[in-house]
């Protein structure tokens, strides 16, 4: 992970954190408030050497111009996916329905934010990693369902590919050489901008 990354995501869960709190309403009341939390994620983050998909797509040189707003809105949709399948960082939800309402809210915030910066392409792709890593995982495919959003991520900040577009098709279909697709194109898209 670069030096960068590793500041990046902690500020900008800090920002989703005061713009859920500003919302106010019932998305509001979840939010985990607790910076020590915040902290020992980013730690773990940082120790794991996995970048969030919010710091990938912001460093792209199609999202160089709004690398603040575009990372804030891929870690509000990324935060909605933790919602449903695994670990969320910024809100805490006392039951499985309000998470699942909660993740799709958060969807609803960042694709909306995307639709306003006039960025039809990212807003596909982030909907096709949404319901491609929903797939993985309906499938028990953790691994692939992350490296869809290493993927996406690369794809919304580097732009698509041939080859990328294929290694969804994979994804949708069910295919064995689905995560090596997947994998493959988030490691090559960053480098054909």
């Amino acid at each position: 992970m670069s030096a960068d990354a590793e500041q990046d995501s902690p500020d900008a869960l800090a920002r989703l954190r005061s713009l859920l709190s500003d919302e106010g309403g019932l998305i509001a009341t979840l939010v985990d408030a607790s910076p020590s939390d915040e902290e020992s994620r980013a730690a773990v983050v940082a120790a794991s050497g996995v970048e969030s998909p919010a710091s990938v797509a912001a460093q792209g040189p199609r999202t160089a111009q709004q690398r603040e707003e575009y990372e804030l809105l891929v870690e509000a949709i990324y935060e909605g996916y933790l919602l449903h399948y695994g670990a969320p960082r910024v809100l805490r939800a006392p039951d499985d329905d309000l998470r699942v309402l909660a993740g799709d809210r958060l969807y609803a915030i960042g694709l909306a934010r995307l639709v306003e910066l006039g960025d039809t392409l990212a807003v596909a792709e982030l909907a096709d990693t949404i319901s491609l890593s929903a797939l993985a995982q309906g499938a028990g495919e953790r691994e692939l369902a992350d490296a869809v959003w290493a993927a996406g991520a690369r794809a919304v900040g580097w732009g698509s590919s041939e080859q990328h577009g294929r290694a969804k098709e994979l994804v949708a279909i069910g295919a064995p050489e689905a995560f090596e697709a997947m994998r493959t194109s988030a490691q090559s898209s960053a480098a054909s901008p």
